[in-house]
């Protein structure tokens, strides 16, 4: 079995600055480092990994575009989305008999969910 230290995900990006002014001063990930091309934020016990050389699109990419999401599990879904509304971040916050999600896209147009921490993860859950 292999020991997993840390791990991460690496976020090609079309609109590097934007992507990274997004993750770090919207989102409040810390900067562990950066690069010319390349900065990498603290993501809960994980990593995120911004890097150029993606591309971007003004609205949220479909799934055969960018087949990831990104989640961020929070303690109270309405009162995240209102606090990233107030800072401009355009969400939709829907209720499912498994959990809340809030549902956003990064300024690549990557889509983006938090998720209500307190819920478990089921079978045939989101």
């Amino acid at each position: 079995m292999m020991n997993i230290e840390k791990s991460g995900i690496v976020l090609l990006t079309g609109r590097y600055e934007q992507c990274v002014r997004f993750y770090h001063e919207v989102m409040g990930l810390p900067i562990l480092f950066s690069k010319p091309t390349l900065t990498c934020l603290q993501f809960g016990h994980a990593y995120l990994m911004v890097e150029s050389g993606g591309i971007a699109k003004e609205s949220e990419k479909h799934r055969g575009e960018n087949p990831v999401v990104i989640r961020f599990n929070v303690e109270e879904v309405e009162a995240t989305a209102e606090a990233l509304r107030a800072k401009g971040v355009l969400i939709q916050v829907m209720h499912f008999e498994w959990g809340v999600i809030g549902v956003f896209h990064d300024p690549d147009g990557n889509r983006c969910e938090l998720k209500n921490s307190d819920a478990l993860f089921q079978r045939g859950a989101a």
